[in-house]
């Protein structure tokens, strides 16, 4: 199970690195080949990045910034951001700075078409997503055919050109700071054994000439996509190898396929999320009401929470802006403010003493509450504190309270019933989350728009 307080919370700031001038062909790989691999989730969230660095002038902002922007909670816009991550559209670095972190995300342009059709995993990864019909569609829609085969290549290299010219140039107008940004996605070919590929392969038969950088990461990325072991990828090699005992890209893709449908399956492999499949277990472990209320309010922002307890009318903007702060000026869980709002309310008949909050929100920072669960077993154990502070800060109206603890005398689980209630307060008027194919410059003016920002 990932801890997701370890790894994001709404707190933590982030400031973003651009590739300036993203093109409308770029936007359209965005649409058609990225989206139907990482979902709209992600791809909403690299727009976000991409509206929120065009402003040159723009300071450091909280992960609260972008859940109000993409109404998520912090748990998607974390799944989102490692989406985007392992398909090489975003590098992130972090840097930790007390009990909080600093975020620096890094866009990255996707592939060129050819590029993307030409690499073994995303290529096959898209094919399963979208089917045959829609891949060849694609293809010959972005990728322009042309027969070299009549052809030979007669291009002058640099060294043909030019030559070096020996002049007093200080030896550090060599060396820049500025890193070629990585265009491909994350994958780590060393992970393959290919001492053990090797060891069944004679030179004579391959040279170790033949098995290039670029010819070792096509057998890593094939032997993963397919399962393979070392020793099947020495047959697939094999196959692959031309009458000049050379290794392409197309021949080893080519030879694994046939491999792999001749002792594997005919149906094409697929890729799933390993993180939603864990999540996914998580959520299949809950066996009470008292963890689903728990998971609630782990994975809600604020704002929804208050409107649920409230049958679904909107909380006062007082209510909202003392929970904001609660998570970005004091760096609390979400899901631990959520308890503190929900006992808050509850025991003072639906109503935010700003005092009694803090006074009870500075406790628990004291305790160093981290999850829901955490925050709901302290607010048991020191009921009769927290009751005295209320009756100190306020001495009317103590009947709520004293409901409340008689409620919960009768129960081991505090599951209210507005919980229950919640969605049937939903508005209908809800669109459905299209996974399809979006307009991306009408997206981006939106969150533009929503930002304040005009699009220059």
């Amino acid at each position: 199970m990932v801890h997701l307080y370890k790894e994001i919370q709404p707190a933590d700031h982030f400031e973003i690195s651009l590739p300036h001038f993203l093109s409308t062909n770029e936007r359209q790989l965005l649409t058609l080949f990225y989206q139907p691999l990482t979902g709209a989730e992600p791809i909403s969230l690299y727009l976000t990045l991409w509206a929120e660095g065009e402003d040159l002038q723009s300071t450091p902002m909280t992960h609260y910034h972008l859940m109000n922007v993409l109404d998520a909670p912090i748990g998607k816009v974390f799944e989102a951001r490692i989406a985007l991550e392992a398909i090489g559209l975003l590098r992130t670095w972090r840097k930790d700075e007390g009990d909080g972190r600093h975020f620096i995300y890094e866009l990255n342009r996707p592939l060129d078409a050819n590029t993307f059709f030409q690499d073994p995993l995303l290529s096959m990864f898209l094919f399963s997503k979208i089917g045959e019909q829609a891949y060849r569609k694609l293809r010959k829609r972005f990728v322009k055919q042309i027969n070299k085969e009549a052809y030979k290549e007669v291009s002058r290299s640099f060294i043909d050109v030019y030559k070096p010219v020996h002049t007093n140039v200080p030896k550090d107008f060599f060396h820049s700071d500025v890193k070629r940004s990585n265009k491909d996605y994350p994958f780590y070919y060393e992970q393959f054994d290919f001492n053990l590929l090797m060891s069944g392969l004679s030179e004579q038969l391959i040279p170790s000439s033949s098995i290039t950088l670029e010819v070792k990461e096509v057998i890593a990325k094939l032997a993963f996509l397919y399962q393979l072991s070392p020793l099947d990828m020495q047959k697939v090699v094999i196959l692959a190898l031309d009458d000049n005992i050379h290794l392409s890209k197309e021949r080893l893709k080519k030879a694994a396929a046939d491999y792999y449908k001749l002792t594997v399956s005919k149906d094409a492999p697929k890729l799933q999320k390993t993180f939603i499949q864990s999540e996914a277990s998580v959520v299949q472990e809950k066996n009470s009401k008292e963890q689903e209320l728990q998971h609630y309010l782990e994975t809600t922002p604020p704002i929804q929470v208050l409107r649920d307890i409230n049958n679904g009318k909107e909380p006062l903007p007082s209510s909202v802006q003392l929970a904001e702060d609660l998570i970005v000026q004091h760096g609390m869980p979400v899901g631990v403010v959520n308890v503190l709002l929900e006992y808050v309310m509850l025991t003072t008949d639906m109503k935010l003493p700003q005092k009694y909050v803090e006074r009870i929100a500075d406790h628990w920072m004291r305790k160093n509450l981290k999850t829901a669960k955490e925050a709901m077993e302290l607010a048991r154990t020191e009921r009769d504190k927290y009751t005295k502070w209320k009756n100190e800060n306020e001495q009317k109206n103590t009947a709520a309270t004293n409901n409340y603890k008689k409620k919960n005398a009768t129960t081991k689980e505090i599951v209210p019933e507005w919980f229950y209630k919640r969605n049937e307060q939903k508005n209908e008027n809800t669109q459905t989350k299209e996974t399809t194919a979006i307009d991306f410059e009408q997206e981006r003016l939106k969150i533009l728009k929503k930002l304040g920002v005009q699009d220059g």
